[in-house]
């Protein structure tokens, strides 16, 4: 299929800069963006890409009961 797309200028720029920064030419680059935004993963490919993008995040505790109930939240509303 063939898809014809107007872009502004400055986009057309932008676009060109990074499939030369990666040694494509610039329909195939598009062609890889497209096709790595459109892939539809399942719940369970979903959720093994979250967490490899989450690996190497500094772990924090949750927060206590305390910290998030509703007294604490609206302390300051009487």
């Amino acid at each position: 299929m063939t898809v014809t797309i107007e872009l502004p200028p400055e986009i057309e720029a932008s676009l060109m800069a990074k499939a030369e920064a990666q040694g494509l030419p610039l329909p195939e680059y598009v062609k890889n963006l497209l096709r790595k935004h459109s892939v539809v993963l399942s719940p369970e490919e979903r959720a093994a890409a979250w967490v490899e993008s989450v690996k190497g995040l500094p772990h924090t505790p949750p927060l206590s009961d305390e910290a998030i109930s509703r007294e604490t939240l609206y302390s300051d509303r009487d």
